[in-house]
C-alpha cells in the first residue's frame, strides 16, 4: 500500500466513526426529553417581605445638644457655680525651679535641722535645697511635705473647662548609681 492510499482508508475509518456517532445522537436526546417529563423542578417560596416602619424622630425641633452657645452658657454656669476660687498667684516672683519641667527634677537627698527638713533636688548638673512652701514644676507646684524618702507638692492646672483645679504630685528619693 501506498502512501495515499494508507490516508485514503484512515479517511474513510473516521468517516464511519463520525457517522456511527450520529445515530446515537437521537438516543441521547430520547433519554434527555424523558428526563426533563420525569423531573419536576422544586423551588421553595421566599418569605415575605417584613413591613418597614420608619423611626418618627421627635426631637428635631429640641435645642441641639452640641450648639457653641448652648455649650459657653454651660461652661459659664458651672465656673459660677464653683466656688473654689483656686488660681494660681501670677504676681509673685518666680523661683528658680519653676522654669524646669516636674520630670526632669530628682530628689537625690534630706538634710535635717531642728524642726526644719530641707530636700536637695537635683536639675541637670544644678543642686538646689527647698523646704515646705517653695515652689517647683512648670504647673505652680508648691512642697506640701518633705519626707526622707520623698518630696509632697500640690500643683495647680488648669482642666478642659479652662478652670484651674488642684492636684498632687509627689518627687522620689532617687538612687544612687555610683
Amino acid at each position: 500500500m501506498t502512501h495515499s492510499q494508507k490516508l485514503s482508508v484512515y479517511i474513510l475509518l473516521a468517516l464511519t466513526v463520525l457517522l456511527t456517532g450520529c445515530g446515537e445522537d437521537a438516543e441521547i436526546r430520547e433519554w434527555m426529553e424523558q428526563t426533563k417529563q420525569q423531573t419536576k423542578p422544586y423551588i421553595s417560596k421566599i418569605a415575605e417581605p417584613k413591613i418597614f416602619a420608619p423611626f418618627a424622630y421627635g426631637q428635631k425641633d429640641s435645642v441641639d445638644p452640641f450648639n457653641p452657645v448652648k455649650l459657653s452658657a454651660a461652661i459659664a454656669r458651672m465656673r459660677a457655680q464653683s466656688g473654689k476660687g483656686i488660681k494660681p498667684d501670677l504676681e509673685r516672683r518666680r523661683e528658680p525651679l519653676e522654669q524646669f519641667p516636674l520630670d526632669a527634677v530628682k530628689m537625690v537627698g534630706t538634710l535635717q535641722k531642728p524642726g526644719l527638713s530641707y530636700a536637695i533636688l537635683k536639675v541637670d548638673k544644678l543642686i538646689f535645697q527647698v523646704k515646705v512652701g517653695n515652689y517647683v514644676g512648670q504647673n505652680f507646684g508648691m512642697i506640701t511635705e518633705v519626707t526622707e524618702s520623698g518630696v509632697d507638692l500640690k500643683e495647680i492646672v488648669q482642666d478642659a473647662s479652662g478652670e484651674w483645679v488642684e492636684r498632687k504630685a509627689r518627687l522620689e528619693l532617687q538612687e544612687s548609681t555610683k
